[in-house]
């Protein structure tokens, strides 16, 4: 299969380009490297079945040549940032919602109907529900990140409905691992090198989320792919347990070496303006397909720690 990833360079994407080539297909990278760094894809640049495209999606001429003579299209380009929305309020217009159509009518435009989405947990919002299906709604997001996946969504159902496309979306919980360059554990350890003697949490340290290792991320990503045949395939990525801030900020402390750590809370049950600070998704609908995770929400926080500090490739 001859593929096109975007945002190909980024934390999922390389991960993502790495299990397909190496189940044998061919990967067109399409990225502008806003966001994803050039050195996660280094040791793919010399491999024949590699193309790099250094390009943003917002280039619409360039995109549609680019889209042509492939068979499918994982679309996982977009601002990972939630908390940017506070003070660039186009940015997840333009990367989530304005890109994901450019990607859906230069598909359309060369008769390629099967794509592939990266969405997000925060499409739900702040609910009181205890687990959350895909069939939960309304589905209110609170940032607007999570408004420009829900967004991206709409467009992708009209696109399959319209136009006759075949779609797999998945939500994911909070995906960790080796390239991850921004969230919580990132954070934490910068502050600690900083200074080792005390650690601000933003919040109260109760928030409390799944947490997903990377590799299960991207395996359940191609296991939904292949396994899931309906015009539309939505599911839920995650581990059916959870982890508090203060336990990753317990962890972190662990696994850095330190001791005698203050902790210091900035108080209010969240972390920022948009941050939903407790929710379990429920994966039962691609598990009973088959897939699971291979990690705990705590196992893969401690990986993705580990990967952390020894700069994981």
């Amino acid at each position: 299969m001859n593929v096109f990833l975007t945002g190909g360079a980024g934390f999922i994407g390389s991960h993502l380009a790495d299990a397909l080539l190496a189940q044998g297909h061919t990967v067109t990278v399409y990225d502008n490297l806003s966001s994803g760094q050039e050195r996660f894809i280094a040791h793919n640049l010399k491999n024949k079945s590699f193309t790099f495209i250094n390009a943003d999606l917002l280039d619409q001429t360039t995109l549609t040549t680019a889209l042509q003579g492939h068979d499918a299209v994982f679309h996982l380009a977009a601002n990972p940032h939630v908390r940017l929305g506070e003070t660039h309020t186009n940015l997840d217009l333009q990367q989530g919602i304005i890109a994901t159509y450019n990607v859906l009518d230069a598909m359309r435009q060369h008769q390629i109907t099967k794509i592939i989405f990266s969405s997000s947990s925060v499409v739900y919002g702040e609910t009181t529900e205890p687990s959350l299906p895909e069939t939960y709604g309304p589905t209110l997001p609170i940032s607007l990140y999570g408004a420009g996946k829900l967004g991206a969504e709409g467009l992708i159902s009209a696109y399959c409905g319209t136009f006759d496309f075949q779609a797999w979306m998945y939500r994911f919980a909070n995906v960790v691992g080796a390239r991850g360059t921004h969230g919580v554990i990132v954070d934490f350890i910068a502050k600690l090198n900083a200074n080792p003697h005390e650690l601000e949490i933003l919040g109260d340290g109760r928030q409390e989320k799944p947490y997903l290792y990377v590799s299960d991320c991207v395996q359940g990503i191609l296991f939904g792919f292949t396994h899931a045949t309906d015009t539309m395939n939505l599911f839920n990525l995650s581990s059916d347990t959870t982890t508090t801030v203060t336990r990753i900020a317990e962890m972190v402390v662990e696994e850095m070496g330190l001791s005698n750590v203050k902790f210091k809370y900035t108080g209010g049950k969240r972390g920022w303006k948009g941050d939903v600070p407790r929710f379990l998704l429920d994966a039962t609908k691609i598990k009973n397909l088959g897939w699971n995770t291979t990690y705990s929400s705590d196992e893969a926080v401690r990986h993705a720690i580990r990967d952390v500090l020894d700069a994981k490739l």
